[in-house]
């Protein structure tokens, strides 16, 4: 896999969360918009690195990045990142 795409509801929780820290340390998002897509891009070398949450839906997975889990899903030939939550959110 070579690529990732970022599915809507994935992108409406980066925006709440880049314009809470544009609010507060727009540097640190800037370092969080980073990560992000660095584990984004780990995830297409590494697809099956992140735990599997099935209870939730059988073919979601998750990997933590500084306090949040990137949600996705593996398909044929791509990653779909799906959502962005804080680590402790239910």
């Amino acid at each position: 896999m070579t690529q990732y795409i970022i599915a809507p509801a994935a992108i409406q929780d980066l925006d709440k969360i880049t314009s809470y820290f544009a609010a507060r340390n727009v540097d640190a998002g800037d370092r969080l918009l980073d990560k992000f897509q660095k584990k984004c891009r780990y995830l297409t070398q590494f697809p099956q690195i992140g735990r599997s949450y099935k209870a939730i839906r059988p073919s979601l997975r998750g990997i933590p990045m500084d306090g949040y889990i990137i949600f996705y899903r593996i398909e044929a030939d791509r990653i779909e990142i799906m959502r962005l939550v804080k680590g402790n959110r239910e």
